[in-house]
């Protein structure tokens, strides 16, 4: 709700049906989409003992986007309620939250000296890959600046891409709003822009985020074949603990 109403500032009018949409949202995903979540980190967490190969990297990403998938899907079956409420004032409050985010994205990710991109790129991936392995030693840091020196990460394409993704959806909302579309029209509408989150309508980006995606599954595991058995151990018990988090979750009533 926090992170909702500081982009849409929802008025008095649509703020209950915004905070219902969310409470049934969450009440369906405990129910339905939690323990999938568990079954998958239950899979994943033996495998963290072992070697990673880039192909095996790979194989859990999809397996996670298509777990994820369900979750997005009800977002938008929910979401297209409350679009009709939706008046222009909101319409400019989001646009106005995007420029601001872009502003902060700018500042992190697009420093105008490249050694400070460059440090600030190696230190968010150290203090990730230390979120499931613990501290990491030399030899390990070794391997991530190496591995980011490298990554055709692009932050101005990225960064491009986000704006583009931001002006269509202000585009398609303004559209369903103003014309009053039905029910099947605002999914269609709202599924058009989940589907771009994963798959640009520009070929030279999908060619971009394609290269992206092979890169980083032989990057992190780079990383995972890098780490100390104790990391490894490390790794495994982490991954069991959000599993119990989320067994936990799914056996708590709502």
């Amino acid at each position: 709700w926090w992170w909702l109403d500081g982009y849409v500032d929802f008025s008095r009018e649509n703020a209950p049906l915004a905070q219902q949409g969310i409470e049934r949202w969450f009440e369906w995903h405990r129910a339905t989409q939690l323990p999938n979540y568990a079954q998958l980190l239950a899979a994943v967490g033996p495998e963290m003992l072992e070697p990673a190969t880039p192909a095996q990297v790979c194989r859990w990403q999809a397996r996670v986007r298509d777990a994820l998938s369900p979750s997005l899907e009800r977002a938008v079956e929910i979401a297209a309620e409350l679009v009709p409420t939706l008046g222009e004032a909101q319409l400019r409050h989001i646009e106005q939250r995007y420029a601001k985010v872009n502003d902060e994205m700018r500042s992190d990710f697009l420093q105008p000296d490249p050694a400070v991109r460059l440090r600030e790129s190696i230190k968010r991936t150290v203090e990730r890959a230390e979120r499931l392995y613990g501290p990491l030693g030399e030899p390990q840091q070794r391997v991530i600046a190496a591995g980011v020196a490298a990554s055709p990460f692009d932050p101005a394409l990225w960064l491009a891409d986000r704006q583009r993704r931001q002006r269509d959806t202000l585009a398609i909302l303004r559209e369903l709003v103003g014309t009053q579309a039905d029910r099947d029209q605002r999914l269609a509408g709202l599924r058009t822009l989940a589907l771009r989150l994963e798959r640009s309508p520009d070929p030279g980006y999908r060619a971009y985020q394609a290269r992206l995606a092979e890169y980083n599954c032989g990057f992190a595991a780079q990383i995972h074949n890098a780490a100390t058995t104790e990391q490894r151990r490390r790794a495994r018990d982490t991954v069991k603990g959000w599993e119990a988090d989320l067994r936990a979750l799914t056996a708590t009533p709502g």
